[in-house]
């Protein structure tokens, strides 16, 4: 596999990672370097062993993963973009607004964002070739996308305080459908 085909797919793999960096950045009221690392960090580790893990999963498990892998990232971020939604329709935004880069939510956009990852471990395994060095590329791409969709939605944000995130939630709800439209007709 040439470094084209490894940058090719690590760049489309980081696109989920990227819009998602685009909602969190447009709910955060106050972007620091913190939330930031710890977005790009998280999207970038998990989409670096997400592949590993497939990889290693081989033949053994793909008939059950890709049954089922584009619900699970549906429901993952129809959940946080419902939640997203909901609180943006509230009366207390500030109070009730959730850090989509620490805890529980982090974690589960982590997740939401990677799976495509693991189905491309998979695939890699099938054609029998090394896992590291794509691995690498495709967590370094998407820990750069972050960083870049975090701080470009912070300053989306920073100018439409008020309805930014709806359009967080919103996002999130599309990429969701994407998600299951793309497995379903793909």
């Amino acid at each position: 596999m040439n470094w084209l085909n490894i940058l090719g797919i690590a760049v489309g793999l980081a696109m989920d990672a990227f819009a998602v960096s685009i909602a969190a950045g447009l709910t955060i009221p106050h972007l620091t370097g913190r939330h930031v690392f710890r977005l790009a960090w998280h999207f970038g580790f998990f989409q670096f062993m997400m592949p590993i893990l497939g990889w290693l999963a081989g033949t053994t498990v793909s008939s059950y993963i890709s049954a089922y892998d584009h619900w699970v990232a549906f429901g993952l971020l129809i959940f946080i973009g419902g939640k997203m939604l909901r609180q943006a329709f509230s009366g207390s935004q500030e109070q009730t607004r959730g850090d989509p880069t620490r805890g529980l939510m982090l974690v589960t956009l982590s997740v939401a964002t990677s799976i495509d990852a693991l189905a491309v471990g998979l695939s890699l395994a099938f054609l029998r070739v090394s896992i590291w060095i794509p691995s690498v590329v495709i967590g370094f791409v998407a820990g750069a996308l972050t960083t870049v969709g975090i701080l470009f939605g912070s300053r989306l944000g920073g100018r439409w305080q008020r309805g930014a995130e709806m359009v967080g939630g919103v996002i999130l709800i599309l990429i969701g459908l994407r998600i299951v439209v793309s497995h379903i007709h793909g």
